[in-house]
């Protein structure tokens, strides 16, 4: 039981019959499912695909499962395609159920013509494809900071400070004693409080391009941590290693302690706590596109009310010139001044108009622009008819005809005789749960569709509830699916290739490779299933 040969194989049973139960809900109950797909390189740099399936299950819950990582050696369209036909044909599944796609973007996805969305909408126009919004918000940001010098060079030097200091275990401790002594001497003075739960120890977070909560973690630890960070890096700079170390110590220290610096911290810790939420919300298994949309709005109204607000500027600015008077950084005295050298600019600009226009109006601008450019969806036909789903409001969105609409979109669930039954239904819906008080407070479509099966509404509107399943159905984001390749090297790494099956297997033709995967797989199964159906159960543990 100890051998690994032997632990793999039991997993693999015990994967293969978690699967099973899973997709057995769907294939049994005929429920319409999504299916959101990514696909990374793992320990052994083999290209592997993970395959989620998001569908609302029996009491009206959204439910996303992770179903498998399939083994691909080619990421082209219409491989993955071949990969994910050969998945459902294993368990059972048809394309016919699939109601929604969801990928990251990458061209081999959501290629118009030869994208793997495309060629799953050819034979199945009920498939619609929804871009990852967590993915199109990381977008956002990159394509911003791409386009702004300033911007941009703010970030590259967050990126260097932690390299500088979180890649490397001496100048960690080094930032952790400076931290300490500067607790200690706030507290000392009366300046900090102590409590439970206070003063707790920080570190510089690492940003990354695909992680929208990294860049604001790593913004707010610069805040917490400034003065211990630019005394690290004055110690960095005397009695560093080498000199690189000492000139990239020293070039930060140059960045940091200027007031431009300063204040783009502050301003980006606005802007991306604004929209911070709304990359928490995107990211939760039961979130529905409409209330997605919903926060989304929300966020886009937040920046433009930032923008259009000079007290927002003002709070900017003191914020940042009280942080300078702390580490005794210069600052700007008087904002009407002629901003940096007059000999470099044909037309002189005063510090006000560098900041508020250069910096902070040209900076959420191009946030706007950027969000409205990239969530097209909600200009789409299918969620303006969706919208009228919303109860919020005692259903004040509701619309006959948009949702009658909405139902023609999926003429495989509502032929023509179903749309007319359909239109008597949803009259009686709308009067039925308009003036029920057990929907009065009802937010969002996931909550009401608990609410109908709680109150056995599903089965007397059961055409309503398919239309708020389909809706349901259509995936968000692919959170799930980067949580899975998160933690893939905990249960696939290099100490745990079976190194004679791989060998073995490298021998083999490449078009044999994928039949003897299979009949390896299916025979240890089948024989499993067959001896415990035939032995009692309390033979199971010599069994095992």
């Amino acid at each position: 039981m100890t051998a690994p040969n032997i632990q793999r194989e039991l997993i693999s049973v015990c994967a293969h019959l978690t699967t099973k139960k899973i997709t057995a809900k769907i294939v049994r109950d005929k429920q319409p499912f999504s299916l959101p797909v990514d696909e990374s390189c793992d320990a052994t740099v083999k290209e592997q695909m993970a395959i989620v399936f998001r569908y609302v299950d029996k009491i009206g819950c959204v439910i996303e499962r992770f179903i498998g990582v399939v083994h691909v050696k080619n990421t082209s369209a219409k491989y993955l395609k071949i990969a994910i036909y050969a998945f459902f044909v294993k368990h059972g599944l048809s394309l016919t159920s699939l109601r929604g796609q969801g990928y990251n973007g990458a061209s081999n996805m959501r290629g118009e013509f030869n994208g793997l969305k495309t060629l799953i909408l050819r034979e199945n126009k009920s498939a619609f494809y929804i871009h990852c919004f967590s993915h199109q918000l990381q977008l956002a940001l990159v394509k911003v900071i791409s386009n702004h010098s300033a911007l941009g060079e703010f970030f590259q030097s967050l990126y260097k400070l932690s390299n500088t200091i979180a890649a490397s275990c001496k100048h960690r401790d080094l930032l952790r004693d400076k931290q300490y002594e500067n607790v200690i001497s706030l507290i000392s003075n009366g300046d900090l409080h102590m409590g439970r739960g206070l003063n707790q120890e920080y570190t510089i977070k690492r940003p990354g391009d695909t992680r929208w909560g990294s860049h604001i973690g790593t913004i707010h630890s610069v805040i917490n941590l400034f003065s211990s960070v630019v005394d690290v890096l004055m110690v960095i700079e005397i009695e560093g290693d080498d000199w690189q170390n000492k000139s990239q110590a020293r070039s930060l220290l140059r960045i940091m302690e200027n007031f431009e610096f300063v204040f783009l911290l502050f301003l980006m810790k606005r802007v991306l706590g604004i929209t911070n939420e709304l990359s928490q919300v995107l990211q939760r298994k039961d979130q529905d596109l409409l209330n997605a949309i919903q926060f989304l709005r929300i966020s886009k109204r937040r920046l433009h009310k930032m923008r259009n607000e000079d007290t927002c500027f003002d709070i900017l600015l003191k914020e940042a010139s009280d942080m300078c008077k702390d580490n005794d950084i210069q600052i700007l005295e008087n904002m009407e001044d002629n901003f940096g050298s007059t000999k470099q600019r044909i037309t002189p600009i005063t510090n006000k108009h560098h900041f508020k226009v250069k910096l902070m109006y040209t900076v959420l601008d191009n946030i706007q622009e950027e969000l409205n450019n990239r969530f097209d969806e909600i200009n789409m036909r299918l969620l303006q008819c969706m919208a009228s789903l919303d109860p919020s409001n005692s259903f004040v969105a509701f619309n006959k005809e948009r949702l009658l609409e909405f139902a023609k979109f999926y003429p495989t669930d509502f032929p023509q005789h179903n749309i007319w039954l359909l239109d008597d239904q949803l009259e009686n819906y709308y009067e039925d749960v308009s003036t029920n008080a057990n929907f009065t407070h009802v937010e969002g479509i996931a909550d009401l569709a608990k609410k109908m099966v709680e109150f056995k509404k599903d089965v007397a509107y059961n055409k309503v509830f398919l239309l708020i399943k389909l809706a349901l159905v259509l995936p968000v984001a692919t959170a799930t699916i980067e949580r899975v390749f998160s933690v893939m090297n905990l249960v696939k790494n290099s100490l745990r290739v079976d190194t004679p099956v791989l060998d073995f297997m490298g021998q083999l033709p490449e078009h044999l490779q994928p039949m003897v995967y299979t009949l390896l797989e299916c025979q240890l199964v089948v024989a499993f299933e067959e001896f415990v159906a035939s032995q009692p159960v309390d033979l199971m543990a010599t069994a095992l």
